[in-house]
């Protein structure tokens, strides 16, 4: 892998930095002006845009205060700013790939509320990347953090899985599914359909807590009721 020069990499680094920090501060609904006050205005509102927008090089004492002001451990955005760096490198030919126009982010929830929108879930834990090109046609996606071993071992607490949002029953039959019953949270199990109702089956069956598949008819769909809010799509453990 060939590059023109350091100052290259190292300036494609220092974007990468910049467009995860922006991304970090909208995600919390913090302005410049707040950030700027949060700093003690060591580093001004004017700088810090020059920092989001790569017209400066942040130092790593700026960084690490940036990160802290935030609410964000340091070093925990800096492994986030290698990893994705590493990732839209192109081997083949040496250039960068436009690193603002392939991935999104979604939130990653802790539960998920009865009658209220995925996007307007309060629980929100973190944000994770996809891929964008996900979302062709119009499909929306979000995490849940893993509580419990009921999934075991296919899925580990903590664990993050990411669904596709759908309520679709069809669509559901055999896949594992983030599921709404009784107008509590989210349940995650596998999902089986026959004429008669609807079947969630835990994964972790031979277990001292007695999960058992648990069968609803078409009575108790419609009047608990039992909803698919979401298709497994992704699953991402982290050591």
């Amino acid at each position: 892998m060939n590059f023109d020069n350091e100052e290259n990499l190292d300036y494609q680094l220092n974007k990468v930095a910049s467009i995860i920090i922006k991304e970090k501060r909208n995600k919390k609904g913090i302005s410049l002006d707040e950030l700027a006050n949060r700093l003690n205005n060591v580093v001004t509102k004017q700088s810090l845009y020059r920092y989001e927008n790569n017209e400066a090089r942040m130092k790593n004492k700026i960084f690490k205060k940036i990160c802290l002001a935030l609410n964000e451990n340091p070093s925990d955005v800096w492994e986030e700013i290698n990893n994705r760096f590493i990732s839209h490198l192109d081997f083949d030919n040496a250039n960068f790939l436009d690193i603002e126009s392939d991935t999104i982010q979604i939130p990653v929830l802790g539960t998920i509320k009865a009658g209220i929108p995925i996007e307007a879930q309060a629980d929100i834990l973190e944000y994770i990347d996809i891929p964008k090109n996900w979302l062709k046609g119009g499909k929306k996606f979000y995490g849940l953090k893993i509580s419990g071993d009921s999934m075991f071992p296919k899925y580990s607490e903590n664990d993050i899985v990411i669904f596709e949002q759908t309520n679709d029953y069809t669509l559901a039959n055999n896949k594992d599914c983030a599921v709404m019953v009784n107008g509590f949270d989210a349940t995650f199990k596998n999902v089986t359909l026959n004429e008669n109702g609807i079947t969630l089956v835990p994964l972790n069956l031979n277990n001292q807590d007695n999960y058992l598949p648990t069968f609803y008819n078409k009575e108790e769909i419609e009047k608990l009721p039992v909803k698919i809010i979401g298709i497994a799509r992704e699953k991402r453990t982290r050591l």
